[in-house]
């Protein structure tokens, strides 16, 4: 014979609340941290600097972040970018 559980506006609540504080959590944690990549490519350093294409060609035009261009893809050390955040902390 089958159980029947019901589910209560407490329990709604309740998986409502530790959904929201789940998901706190991981937005909180910036990406650049959890990447275990050595290299990180173009579109990843960007979201994580939060920044343009085109702001990404002058930080690279300039020299603020070294690169590796292999074929026509663009490799960022993660090292280089924490660094760039830390020299640039206030």
């Amino acid at each position: 014979m089958a159980t029947i559980e019901f589910i209560t506006k407490e329990d709604l609540k309740q998986f409502r609340s530790d959904l929201l504080q789940d998901l706190k959590e991981v937005l909180r944690k910036p990406k650049l941290l959890e990447s275990n990549n050595e290299w990180l490519k173009s579109y990843e350093v960007r979201e994580i600097l939060k920044i343009s294409p085109s702001t990404l060609q002058t930080l690279r035009i300039n020299g603020t972040i070294p690169y590796s261009k292999i074929g026509g893809l663009m490799y960022y050390k993660n090292d280089d970018i924490k660094g760039l955040l830390e020299g640039n902390r206030i």
